[in-house]
């Protein structure tokens, strides 16, 4: 929740006039690196978007995360909607672990009913272009990609890009805000 990038993409956001909850689970909380059990992580969500619709009555409200953040918050609006969610929004998806390709922790995308915006880097080595793009085109209208050039999963760029990571959260700013903007 502190994490640089959690705390400049939550400032970018704010400035578009999107406001945000930053919340971590309870691993994290307990300085684990091991994950809780999805149970606990998808309660968490549910809780933090519970929070979320109490503080921000009456306003649109969309749900999502950075890396496993977004895949539970997912992985919960698949089991059973999340009230008052208009979309998710994933930074970063982790389609797979480093090193082995492929596509499973994506199968239950297709249970989401809501529409979802991926922002994710041409160089994350946790979701290849390769097998995030049929899993975003297999979802139809309901899918948004948005592919920032060079960046890796936590959307670093190389400096020999020309392109700084200050600018990179305003491309992801201006893409969430423009993405949510044609939903509410």
């Amino acid at each position: 929740m502190r994490h640089a990038f959690m705390e400049a993409m939550s400032a970018r956001l704010v400035d578009a006039g999107i406001a945000t909850l930053r919340y971590q689970f309870p691993y994290m909380e307990q300085g684990r690196r091991a994950p809780n059990p999805p149970g606990v992580l998808t309660a968490t969500v549910r809780a933090a978007v519970a929070a979320a619709a109490k503080e921000a009555k009456g306003l649109p409200l969309f749900a999502g995360g950075k890396s496993l953040g977004g895949r539970m918050t997912s992985t919960a609006a698949a089991k059973e909607a999340l009230p008052s969610v208009r979309g998710l929004v994933f930074f970063g998806f982790p389609l797979h672990a480093v090193g082995k390709p492929g596509r499973e922790r994506g199968a239950h995308l297709a249970d989401v009913d809501v529409p979802m915006l991926f922002l994710q880097g041409t160089r994350d080595k946790l979701a290849g272009l390769e097998e995030l793009k049929p899993v975003v085109e297999g979802l139809g209208p309901r899918a948004t990609l948005h592919v920032v050039d060079g960046g890796d999963h936590s959307f670093h760029v190389l400096k020999r890009s020309g392109r700084t990571d200050e600018e990179v959260i305003e491309e992801l700013g201006g893409a969430v805000g423009d993405w949510t903007a044609d939903l509410v």
